[in-house]
């Protein structure tokens, strides 16, 4: 059977996408192992991540880029974290929700549940993008679901990230604090039809020039021609609001002067690897997790750590540490 969806997905059949998604968000042992088959197939796929704070309109801007790089003839893929119901697990928002209308051009829309993952990015997130990638999506949009300063996962999943930035949300206090606004390729101060928003972008230039390295240095891509390639991240002001368009082609041609550079400094593939290399520390570290508490709870060492716990015998570090003793038996304990 896995050989089949195999074939069907790698075809860039929709339908066997769609189930493949399905069934690693519900961790569906089917899932994984379709995941497995097409895995050397990936890795061509061009990543690309949005993030910001709620309300930055970061849904809308994703349907615009994904209009724009469909009307260039791309195969577009998009993956949408949404806040999670705590009672279904389910997403709050989902497709018909963001999506209200059609797109021309060969777009496929995934929204996925949080789930309760901090971070912005779902577990499933990594998965989906990579079954996007087998089933022969050029590029692939992820947004984050509404993330903080410390919520930086989607540097770890995407090859060019975006910070969506609007006038009016704070952002030019964030702007000059660590967290987000130090993982961002480009920023693009949003709904730049508001009021503000030209303040915004020079806190964002602002807050960008104090790092010593980035001083002297111009926005955006220098050819090698000129000295490069380099790359010191944009601001770009951009209205997606119909009839108030701005900055929309020049933010897709600044994408593509970023993933040019990508390729000519050889990071490309490099930040592929890094991408893998994450999810396999991050299944490792679920795993491993079970297994000790597993054992732990096999041979009575979890029950007699948890009474201590309640006694205050023991701190948590030090419970810890008398699990991993017993179940990592004469080895060093970290």
């Amino acid at each position: 059977m896995t050989q089949a969806w195999a074939e069907k997905l790698l075809a860039g059949d929709r339908l066997a996408l769609a189930r493949a998604i399905t069934w690693v968000e519900n961790e569906d042992e089917r899932g994984f192992s379709l995941l497995q088959a097409v895995f050397p197939h990936t890795g061509k796929a061009w990543v690309i991540g949005l993030t910001g704070a709620p309300g930055a309109g970061k849904s809308t801007l994703l349907m615009r880029l994904a209009e724009g790089f469909a009307a260039e003839g791309l195969r577009v893929g998009v993956v949408a974290v949404d806040p999670s119901s705590p009672f279904t697990g389910g997403a709050l928002l989902g497709d018909r929700v963001r999506w209200q209308r059609r797109i021309q051009g060969d777009v496929f829309f995934r929204s996925l549940a949080s789930r309760g993952r901090l971070g912005g990015l779902s577990r499933a997130a990594y998965d989906a993008i990579r079954l996007m990638d087998a089933a022969g999506r050029q590029v692939i949009l992820v947004e984050t679901v509404g993330v903080g300063q410390a919520e930086v996962d989607i540097m770890h999943a995407a090859h060019t990230v975006v910070v969506v930035l609007a006038p009016g949300l704070g952002d030019d206090i964030q702007a000059n604090k660590a967290g987000i606004a130090e993982i961002g390729d480009l920023f693009v101060v949003h709904k730049a039809d508001r009021e503000g928003a030209e303040e915004a972008a020079r806190h964002m230039r602002t807050a960008l020039g104090l790092s010593p390295e980035a001083r002297g240095r111009r926005e955006g891509y220098t050819p090698p021609e000129e000295g490069g390639p380099a790359w010191f991240p944009p601001v770009l002001l951009v209205s997606s609001l119909p009839g108030k368009e701005r900055g929309l082609e020049a933010l897709l041609q600044a994408l593509r002067h970023h993933r040019r550079y990508l390729e000519e400094k050889g990071l490309f593939k490099e930040l592929t690897a890094d991408e893998d290399r994450r999810r396999m520390e991050e299944v490792l570290s679920e795993g491993a997790l079970k297994w000790v508490m597993d054992l732990a709870k096999e041979d009575g060492t979890l029950d007699e750590v948890l009474a201590a716990l309640r006694r205050r015998d023991l701190d948590p570090r030090a419970a810890a540490r008398r699990i991993l003793a017993r179940v990592g038996g004469e080895k060093k304990v970290p």
